[in-house]
C-alpha cells in the first residue's frame, strides 16, 4: 500500500519551515545575497530509470560511471532563490519525429574560474534495437553565461561517438581535462605492439576502461595524459596547478579506488593516499570506503563524500582528507609527526551529521554538496530532509520525539533529494529549488568566479624535466636506488652482512652469488578487448582470472647495490618484478600499475612489502633512501672496477649509465661482472638465460629485442611454448650402435601409455600428455595435471581406475556406510560395507609463481631429475609461472 503525504506535494517543503521539521532546520531571516548575485544550475531527475518501463531505481555505480540513468534536465535560474523563474536548457534538445521530448542523462557539472561559463557531460537518448558498442557516448558540453549558448565541445559527430567523455573541469589555460574511454594515445600503441586496435576494457572485463585525456577549449587537439589497466576519473583542478584523481586499483585481485596526483601533462603520476583506508569505523560500524570525486574546499582542504557500497542509496558522508600530511588515515608522510588521522567530518553540528547507513538519522540525507569558491562557509546541498512513514503515513523527523524516533521498525520514505544553500558561519540555510516527489536535484553548482584560481603549470618539454632522445623513442626511464630499502629500512642488513649495502657493492665482502636480487622483470598487463573484437572465455586464462594477461616487456640486472637504472616503454601501465639468481620473483607480486610519460624519468627509493603501511610510492611522503650513494671524492666504489668513478651520491646504476651508456631491456637474462677488480678479487661467473638455447619454439616477440624499440614485448602461451617443453625428444643414443641409451623425454613417462602402448599410471601421478582433458575441454591434459589437484590412479586388469581407500574415522576405526535409519549396510556375503574415498594430489605448479612451485624445481635438482631440464628450459617455466600461468597471454591465439 502507498503511504499517504502527510505534508504533500510542493506544500511540504513550506511546511517544514514552521511544522514538519521545525527540530531540524533553522532558516536565515534574510535571502542570501549568493542567490540574487550568481546564477544557479543544477540537474534534476527521476529517481526511477526511464530506460524501460519497468519502475527501477537509477543506480550511480563508481565502476560503471558510464552507466546511463535517462530522465535528467539540466536547469539555471538566472536569479536564484527559491521562487525565481528557471530556464530548462535541455528542454527541447532531443525530440523524436512527433515532438516527444526523449529521456537523455546527465552529469558532472564544473564552473570555470571566471564563473562565466560551466562544463557538463550529457548523454543523449537511446536509439531502439541497437547494439550497445553503437549507442550515443556521453559527450561533454558547455553553458556560456554571456550569450546563454549550450553546446557541444566537440562539434564533429565522428569524433564525438569515439569514445564516452565525462567529468571535465578546466584547466587554468583555458583546456579541458577529462575522464574518457577514447584512450586515444593507448590505441595507437596497440597497433605499434602488433596488436588490432580497439578500445580496451578494464580489467573487470565488463566496461571500457576510463583514463585521464586533455583537449584545447574547441575540442581540438585531445590528448590522453594517464595510463591504467582500469579507471582513472574524476580529475580535479587542485590550487597548485596539479591534477588530484581517483583511480580503481584492482590488479591481481585488488578492488579499491585511491586518490592519485599528476601534472596537467601527465608526469609526476604518483598515488597520493588512501590504500590502507577503505575500512573505518563510523558510527560504531564497520564501512567500506572509495576515494571517489575529489573537491577542493577554498582553503584548500580535500573534500570527499563518502559513498555506500549500494549503487541504490543516494546518501553521501562529506568528510575533510589530510592528504598534505598523511599518505593513510592513520600514516602520516615520513617527514610529518602530526597526531591523530587523516579523515574528519566536514560538519561538526549534529544537525548536520549526516550518514551514508540506512539507519534513520534526523539530520536527513545529503546527496551532493558544493563549496562556494570563496571564504563564506557556504555550500549548496542535494539534501532529503529526514521524513519517515508511521501508520502509512509521512512524517517530518523535527516533530517527532525522541521515543517515537526511537521505535523499532521505522522506515525511511523514498529520497526527495531539493536543493539548499546552508552558511557555515550562522548555520542557517535557505532552500534554493524544489522538486516534485519521484524527483531528486542530484547535482549543483553556483556560476560564481573563484577566489583561489589554480596556478598554471607549463608542460614539461626538452630541458624542462624531459630527455628528447627518449621521446623521440616513446621512452621513458625508470631508476631505483635500492630494491634493498623496504619502507626506509635495508632489508639487506643480516648477521653475515652487517653493513647491509655497504657489504653487497664491495666485491671483496660478497660475492655475485650471494647477492639476494640479481635482476629486475618489467611486466606489462595485457589490455582485454571488447566483446564484439574478441569473446574470451574464462579458460582462455587458465587457472586463475586474476592476473588476467601478461606480457613481459624485458629484463636487466640488478646493480650489487641494488640499484636500477633502465630505459623502458612510455605511456604503457607497467609492473616491475625481482628476480633471484635463477630468474624466478622473489616477494610478492607488485600491486598496482605505473605509467611514465615519454621522455621523463620515474624515480623511486626502493620497495615496499605487502603488509606495510608506510608511505611508498609518492616521494615526499617517504623515508630518506638507505642508498646514500657514491662518497665525495671522486673514488670508485671500495673494491671496486677503478674505471668507473661515480659522482658523489651516485648509485651504481648511475654510475654504470654514465660509463656504458643507459641499460636496455633485454629479453635473455644476463649478468656480467663489470665491478669486480680483477687485481684485488676474481670476477665472478657470467649467467645468461637465453631463449636462443631452447630447442623448443622461444615466446613470441623475442626477435625484437635484437634491435629494442618501446613496442618490444614477450608473450607466452603454454600450448605453443611450454607445452613443447614436455613433448620434446630426449633420447640418447649409443654414437656406434645407434641403441637407444636413455629416453628422458617428458611425455614418455609422464603419459597413459609406456613404450608397448599398454596402459601405464603416468610417473609421479602427473600426465603430461597434449591430448584434450577430459576435465576442460579447452585445455590440454597436461595444463589441468599441472596446475589443478587430482586424484591417485592405479591399474586394476590392465585398466587405469581412481585409487579408492578405506576412510578411518578419528579413532583410526572402518567407516562403514550406513542407509537412511543408521543401520549398517550388508553385502551379498552379510558383511558390512567399507567406505571408500579418492586420494587427493595436489597440484605441483601454483599460479602464485615460481618459489611457490618449489616441490617441482627442486626435483631438477635431485640425481634422478638433474639436468633433464635444462637451465633455459627452467626460466622459461619459471616466467610463464611468476606472470600467473595463464594459459594464454595474447587475446588472439585463441581459437575458440
Amino acid at each position: 500500500m502507498k503511504p499517504k503525504l502527510w505534508c504533500s506535494g510542493l506544500a511540504l517543503v513550506a511546511v517544514l519551515f514552521t511544522g514538519c521539521n521545525e527540530q531540524t532546520v533553522k532558516t536565515a531571516a534574510q535571502v542570501d545575497a549568493v542567490l540574487v548575485e550568481y546564477p544557479v544550475v543544477y540537474i534534476e531527475r527521476s529517481i526511477n530509470s526511464m530506460a524501460d518501463d519497468a519502475l527501477t531505481p537509477v543506480a550511480f555505480s563508481a565502476r560503471n560511471p558510464a552507466k546511463f540513468n535517462p530522465g535528467a534536465r539540466l536547469i539555471v535560474k538566472n536569479n536564484a532563490f527559491a521562487d525565481s523563474p528557471s530556464t530548462i536548457l535541455t528542454a527541447d534538445l532531443f525530440t523524436d519525429a512527433q515532438g516527444t521530448v526523449q529521456a537523455i542523462d546527465i552529469r558532472d557539472l564544473s564552473v570555470s574560474p571566471d564563473g562565466q561559463s560551466f562544463l557538463v557531460s550529457l548523454r543523449a537518448p537511446a536509439i531502439p534495437d541497437v547494439d550497445d558498442n553503437e549507442q550515443p557516448k556521453w559527450n561533454i558540453w558547455r553553458y556560456q553565461l554571456a550569450d546563454k549558448s549550450f553546446q557541444p565541445i566537440i562539434k564533429s559527430a565522428v569524433i564525438a561517438q569515439q569514445g564516452d567523455d565525462l567529468m571535465a573541469s578546466f584547466l587554468p589555460d583555458g583546456r579541458i581535462i577529462f575522464a574518457s574511454t577514447r584512450q586515444r594515445l593507448a590505441r595507437a600503441i596497440l597497433l605499434d605492439e602488433g596488436k588490432p586496435q580497439y578500445t580496451a576494457l578494464n580489467e573487470s572485463g565488463q566496461e571500457s576502461a576510463f583514463n585521464i585525456h586533455v583537449m584545447q577549449a574547441d575540442g581540438s587537439d585531445i590528448s590522453q595524459i594517464s595510463f591504467n589497466m582500469s579507471h582513472d576519473f574524476y580529475p580535479l583542478v587542485l590550487q597548485d596547478g596539479r591534477i588530484l584523481y581517483s583511480r580503481w586499483d584492482t590488479m591481481g585481485g585488488n578492488n579499491k579506488i585511491n586518490l592519485y596526483r599528476m601534472n596537467p601533462d601527465g608526469t609526476e603520476n604518483q598515488l597520493v593516499y588512501g590504500w590502507h583506508s577503505h575500512q573505518i569505523v563510523l558510527d560504531g560500524e564497520n564501512q567500506k570506503i572509495e576515494f571517489v570525486k575529489p573537491q577542493q574546499m577554498p582553503n584548500g582542504d580535500i573534500l570527499l563524500l563518502f559513498t555506500s557500497t549500494d549503487d541504490e542509496l543516494y546518501q553521501k558522508r562529506p568528510m575533510l582528507i589530510n592528504i598534505e600530511q598523511f599518505i593513510d588515515n592513520q600514516q602520516a608522510l615520513a617527514s610529518e609527526s602530526v597526531p591523530g588521522s587523516a579523515q574528519q567530518e566536514l560538519f561538526t553540528d549534529s544537525v548536520y551529521r549526516f550518514s551514508f547507513s540506512e539507519k534513520i538519522n534526523t539530520a536527513g540525507r545529503l546527496s551532493h554538496i558544493f563549496p562556494l569558491p570563496d571564504d563564506s562557509e557556504r555550500y549548496l546541498l542535494s539534501w532529503d530532509l529526514c521524513r519517515i512513514i508511521i501508520a502509512d503515513l509521512i512524517k517530518a523527523c523535527g516533530q517527532l520525539s525522541a521515543e517515537e524516533l526511537a521505535q523499532a521498525g521505522l522506515e525511511l520514505a523514498s529520497p526527495w533529494y531539493e536543493l539548499w544553500l546552508y552558511n557555515g558561519k550562522s548555520n542557517t540555510q535557505q532552500v534554493v529549488a524544489k522538486t516534485t516527489e519521484g524527483n531528486m536535484l542530484s547535482e549543483a553548482i553556483v556560476m560564481q568566479a573563484t577566489d583561489y584560481p589554480a596556478a598554471f603549470i607549463a608542460d614539461k618539454t626538452f630541458g624542462s624535466g624531459l630527455i628528447a632522445e627518449l621521446v623521440n623513442e616513446q621512452a621513458a626511464v625508470i631508476h631505483i636506488r635500492s630494491v634493498y630499502d623496504m619502507d626506509g629500512v635495508d632489508s639487506s642488513i643480516k648477521e653475515t652482512k652487517p653493513l647491509g649495502i655497504l657489504s653487497l657493492r664491495d666485491p671483496t665482502l660478497t660475492t655475485a652469488a650471494e647477492l639476494p636480487a640479481r635482476f629486475l622483470r618489467i611486466v606489462r598487463g595485457v589490455p582485454l578487448p571488447p566483446r564484439e573484437v574478441k569473446q574470451l572465455s574464462n579458460t582462455d586464462f587458465g587457472r586463475s582470472r586474476n592476473q588476467l594477461m601478461r606480457e613481459i616487456i624485458g629484463y636487466t640486472p640488478i646493480q650489487p647495490d641494488g640499484s636500477v637504472k633502465v630505459k623502458i616503454p612510455a605511456n604503457v601501465p607497467f609492473a616491475i618484478s625481482v628476480l633471484d639468481v635463477n630468474g624466478q620473483r622473489i616477494g610478492g607480486r607488485h600491486r598496482q600499475w605505473l605509467s611514465v610519460k615519454a621522455g621523463e624519468t620515474l624515480e623511486c627509493h626502493g620497495c615496499h612489502s605487502q603488509q606495510s603501511e608506510l608511505p611508498h610510492g609518492r616521494p615526499e611522503a617517504q623515508a630518506a633512501s638507505i642508498n646514500a650513494g657514491a662518497n665525495p671524492g671522486g673514488v670508485a666504489f671500495s673494491n671496486t672496477n677503478p674505471t668507473i668513478i661515480p659522482l658523489q651520491g651516485q648509485t651504481m646504476a648511475e654510475a654504470d649509465e654514465m660509463v656504458n651508456g643507459l641499460a636496455q631491456l633485454s629479453a635473455d637474462i644476463h649478468y656480467l661482472d663489470m665491478w669486480s677488480d680483477a687485481e684485488i678479487s676474481a670476477p665472478n661467473p657470467e649467467i645468461d638465460y637465453s631463449y636462443q638455447q631452447l630447442a623448443t619454439p622461444a615466446p613470441t616477440g623475442n626477435l625484437c629485442f635484437t634491435h629494442w624499440n618501446a613496442y618490444c614485448r614477450l608473450q607466452i602461451n603454454y600450448v605453443e611454448h611450454i607445452q613443447p617443453l614436455w613433448q620434446l625428444s630426449r633420447q640418447v643414443f649409443d654414437e656406434q650402435t645407434a641403441e637407444l641409451i636413455s629416453d628422458s623425454t617428458c611425455s614418455s613417462c609422464h603419459g597413459p601409455l609406456d613404450s608397448d602402448n599398454l596402459a601405464q599410471v603416468p610417473a609421479g601421478q602427473l600426465d603430461l600428455s597434449d591430448s584434450v582433458s577430459i576435465d576442460e575441454v579447452a585445455h590440454l591434459t597436461a595444463y589441468r595435471e599441472l596446475l589443478f589437484n587430482d586424484v591417485e590412479q592405479e591399474i586394476i586388469d590392465g585398466i587405469v581406475v581412481d585409487r579408492l581407500i578405506v576412510v578411518l574415522d578419528d579413532n583410526g576405526n572402518i567407516v562403514f556406510e550406513l542407509d537412511g535409519q543408521g543401520e549398517l549396510i550388508l553385502d551379498a556375503q552379510g558383511s558390512p560395507i567399507p567406505v571408500l574415498t579418492k586420494i587427493t594430489v595436489p597440484a605441483i605448479l601454483s599460479t602464485n609463481g615460481a618459489l611457490q612451485s618449489r616441490r617441482f624445481f627442486h626435483l631438477f635438482k635431485e640425481e634422478r631429475h638433474k639436468d633433464m631440464l635444462s637451465v633455459h628450459e627452467l626460466r622459461l617455466l619459471s616466467e610463464w609461472l611468476d606472470i600467473g600461468a595463464q594459459y594464454y597471454n595474447t587475446p588472439f591465439y585463441s581459437q575458440n
